[in-house]
C-alpha cells in the first residue's frame, strides 16, 4: 500500500470518486418516482409495470449485497468497483434506450441492481483503505451525504429533465458519469484481492432469505401484511406477505447455521458469524436500519403532501425538499471538522432528536390551512439529523473490525440500509392508506351532505382501499361519474380532511420509528472511530 502522504495528496479526488459512485446508486430511483407516468407511457406499460421495475431493482440490489461484498474480497475492492460500474453503465444505457418494459427490467432492475451490489460494499472498503482512521468519519459522512442528497435532488432533477426533455437523458447522463469515474479510478488506493473460497450455498441461502423478506415487505401495501386484501391473492387464507416473511426468516436461520458449520470445519463462510457478537458493529447496523427506515418514511410522505395535497409540480416539490439535502451535507461535513473527537453516541442521539422534532412539527402542521412553507423547518431539522448520523455510522461500523473484513461489513451495512428503506416505505405507506380509507369511509357515513345511496355505494366500493388523490383528480373522477355538484363538494371535503389525517398518522408512525431507534444507541461507543483507547 502506498504511503499515507500519497493518499492524502489525492484524497479530494478519491472522495469525489467514491461520493459520485454513492450518488449514482441512489439517483435513478428517486428520479423514477417522479417520472413514472411519463416512463410508463413511453415504454407502453402501466404504472404498475413501472412499480414492478422499482420493486425488482430494490430486490436484486438488497438480496445480492452480502454476496457482492465477498466477491469484492476475492476480486479486489477497486476491481469489483470498476466491474460494478461497467455493469451499471451498461444497464443505464440499456434503460435509456428501452422500447418496452422487458428491456427496462433487464437494464434497470437486473443489470443496475447487480452493478450496485458490487459497487456499494466496495465503496465502504475503499474509504477505509484511502483514509486514516481519524479522517474516516468525515469521509464516510460525505459519501453518505452524497447518497442521501441524490434522494432529495432526484425529484428536482427528474421533474426538470422529464418536463423539458426526456427521462432517458438521466440514464444517459449516468453513463457519462460512469465513464468519468472509470477514467480516474486508478487514483483510488486499492485493497488487494484475497484467495478465499466463495460460499455458493451460503450465497444462495442469503439471496433467497433476503429476497423473500424484501419482496414480501414491498408487496405488503398491495397484498396486506397478514390478512389478505379483498381483491388480492391469498395462501391458506392469509396474505402471501406473511408466508414470504416466515420463509425468509427460516432461510436466514438456515444461512446462519450453515455459516457456523463452515467456520467449525475450518472453511471460509460468506459472513463471519462472530461479526454478530461485535457490539459496536451490531449497534451501527441497527442505526443504519433505523436511519433509512425513518428517511424512507419521510421521503414517502412529504412528496405526497406537496404534490398531491398542495398539487405542486415535480420541480416545485424538489425545491421544497432541497433544504434537507443542503443541511445534510453541511452537517455531515462540519461535525467531523469542528468536533473530530465528539462522542459518537451523543452525536447520533442528537441527530435522532433533531429528526424527531422535525417530524413532530410536520404532524402539528397538517391542518386545512397548511401551505408548502410548513415543511421548511422540518426539512432543515431532518437534514441536520441525517447528517449527524451520516458523520458517525459508517466509520463506526468499519472501525469495529479489521480492515480485511471491511468488504463483508460493507455488504451487511448496505443490506441493513436496503431493508430499512424497504420496511420504512412499506410500513408508512400501508398505514397511510389504511388511515385514509377508514377516514374517508367514516367521513362519508357521517356527512349529511352525502345521500344515503351514495354512502352505501361508497362504503362498499372503497373497502378495498382509497387512492391518495388530489382535489383536481377527484373532481375529474366525480365529474366523469356524473355525481351532482353538491354531493361532489361534500366528497371533496371528506377527502381533503382524510388526506391530512392520514398524513398526520404517517408522520407520527415515522416519529415513533425514530424514537424506537434511540433505544439502540446504547450499543454505540463513546470514543470516535480511530481514537486511541484511554
Amino acid at each position: 500500500m502506498s504511503s499515507q502522504s500519497e493518499v492524502r495528496s489525492g484524497s479530494t479526488l478519491v472522495l469525489g470518486v467514491l461520493a459520485s459512485g454513492q450518488f449514482l446508486m441512489t439517483l435513478d430511483s428517486s428520479v423514477m418516482n417522479v417520472s413514472m407516468a411519463t416512463v410508463a407511457q413511453d415504454v407502453d406499460t402501466t404504472i404498475t409495470g413501472i412499480q414492478t421495475a422499482i420493486t425488482l431493482y430494490t430486490l436484486v440490489m438488497a438480496s445480492l449485497m452480502i454476496t457482492g461484498g465477498k466477491v469484492g474480497t476475492i476480486l479486489g475492492r477497486r476491481r469489483a468497483f470498476g466491474i460494478g460500474l461497467v455493469i451499471y453503465g451498461i444497464g443505464s444505457f440499456t434503460t435509456g434506450l428501452a422500447p418496452n418494459l422487458t428491456v427496462l427490467l433487464l437494464g434497470w432492475s437486473l443489470l443496475e441492481g447487480v452493478g450496485a451490489a458490487l459497487i456499494m460494499p466496495a465503496i465502504v472498503s475503499l474509504v477505509a483503505a484511502n483514509f486514516a482512521p481519524e479522517r474516516r468519519s468525515a469521509a464516510y459522512g460525505l459519501v453518505a451525504a452524497a447518497g442521501a442528497s441524490a434522494v432529495a435532488v432526484g425529484p428536482l432533477l427528474g421533474g426538470a429533465v422529464t418536463t423539458y426533455a426526456s427521462w432517458r437523458y438521466v440514464f444517459f447522463g449516468e453513463v457519462v458519469l460512469v465513464v468519468l469515474i472509470l477514467l480516474v479510478l486508478r487514483r483510488v488506493e486499492d485493497v488487494p484481492p484475497q484467495r478465499v473460497h466463495l460460499d455458493l450455498v451460503g450465497s444462495a441461502l442469503s439471496v433467497l432469505g433476503l429476497g423473500s423478506i424484501v419482496y414480501g415487505v414491498l408487496r405488503s401495501s398491495e397484498w396486506g401484511w397478514v390478512q389478505a386484501e379483498p381483491n388480492g391473492p391469498a395462501v391458506l387464507g392469509l396474505s402471501p406477505v406473511v408466508w414470504l416473511l416466515v420463509a425468509g426468516l427460516l432461510v436466514l436461520y438456515a444461512f446462519a447455521r450453515w455459516q457456523s458449520a463452515l467456520q467449525g470445519r475450518g472453511r471460509t463462510p460468506l459472513v463471519d458469524p462472530e461479526l454478530f457478537a461485535n457490539r459496536q458493529l451490531v449497534g451501527g447496523l441497527t442505526m443504519f436500519f433505523a436511519q433509512f427506515a425513518v428517511q424512507a418514511g419521510v421521503f414517502f410522505s412529504v412528496p405526497l403532501f406537496l404534490s398531491v395535497v398542495l398539487e405542486l409540480s415535480a420541480i416545485e416539490t424538489g425545491v421544497r425538499i432541497l433544504p434537507l439535502s443542503i443541511a445534510l451535507v453541511l452537517a455531515a461535513t462540519v461535525i467531523p471538522k469542528l468536533r473530530p473527537h465528539a462522542d459518537p453516541r451523543r452525536v447520533v442521539r442528537s441527530g435522532l432528536a433533531s429528526m424527531i422534532l422535525g417530524i413532530l412539527i410536520l404532524v402539528a402542521g397538517m391542518d386545512p390551512g397548511a401551505e408548502a412553507a410548513v415543511v421548511a423547518i422540518p426539512m432543515l431539522l431532518m437534514g441536520l439529523g441525517l447528517g449527524a448520523l451520516a458523520s458517525q455510522l459508517g466509520a463506526l461500523t468499519v472501525s469495529s473490525v479489521p480492515d480485511s473484513e471491511s468488504a463483508e461489513v460493507g455488504g451487511l451495512q448496505n443490506t441493513a440500509t436496503n431493508l430499512g428503506a424497504s420496511l420504512g416505505t412499506a410500513l408508512v405507506g400501508s398505514i397511510l392508506i389504511a388511515t385514509l380509507t377508514s377516514s374517508v369511509v367514516a367521513g362519508i357515513e357521517n356527512n349529511p351532505g352525502v345521500p344515503p345511496a351514495v354512502q352505501q355505494q361508497a362504503t362498499t366500493e372503497l373497502a378495498d382501499g382509497v387512492p391518495f388523490l388530489s382535489t383536481t383528480q377527484l373532481q375529474s373522477e366525480l365529474g366523469n361519474a356524473g355525481v351532482d355538484p353538491a354531493t361532489a363538494d361534500a366528497l371533496i371535503s371528506v377527502n381533503a380532511d382524510a388526506r391530512l389525517e392520514a398524513l398526520r398518522v404517517a408522520f407520527a408512525v415515522t416519529a415513533l420509528l425514530a424514537i424506537a431507534a434511540l433505544f439502540g444507541t446504547g450499543r454505540l461507543p463513546r470514543r470516535p472511530a480511530g481514537a486511541s483507547p484511554p
